[in-house]
């Protein structure tokens, strides 16, 4: 059985550091970028099981990114989740409209997230996997 692989995006270091330790823990696989341009260059070189998501990036937004992923054939299967501040019900209108899985707030609680993570994991079973 592999280790799950989770891509985190997320710009502000001290969350992307704490996130990453997070799934470490709980035996995620992790890679992490601070910029949309780098998660996507990911995406296409990698595969991975999941992608934490932050919205306020400094290129390419988190929206424009999920939309992206649910375009390009061989990723449309990952679940995305988005770990935002971005709390409005427009946003979060906006999110789901865009494609993905979950839209979560910060601050965060870390059992949250995981709780989330590991639900998606376990529908999406193997489909992302070829």
């Amino acid at each position: 059985m592999h280790k799950k692989r989770i891509l985190i995006v997320e710009d502000e270091e001290s969350l992307l550091k704490l996130e990453t330790i997070l799934l470490q823990v709980k035996g995620y696989e992790v890679t992490g970028c601070a910029n949309g341009n780098d998660a996507l260059e990911k995406l296409t070189q990698n595969m991975f099981d999941l992608v934490l998501l932050d919205i306020m990036l400094p290129d390419i937004d988190g929206f424009e990114i999920c939309s992206r992923i649910r375009k390009e054939p061989r990723m449309a299967g990952i679940p995305v989740v988005m770990l935002t501040a971005k709390k409005s019900q427009a946003d979060q209108a906006r999110g789901t409209a865009c494609g993905a899985n979950a839209y979560l707030t910060k601050p965060f609680k870390s059992a949250m997230i995981i709780e989330v993570i590991e639900g998606l994991l376990k529908t999406s079973g193997a489909a992302t996997r070829p």
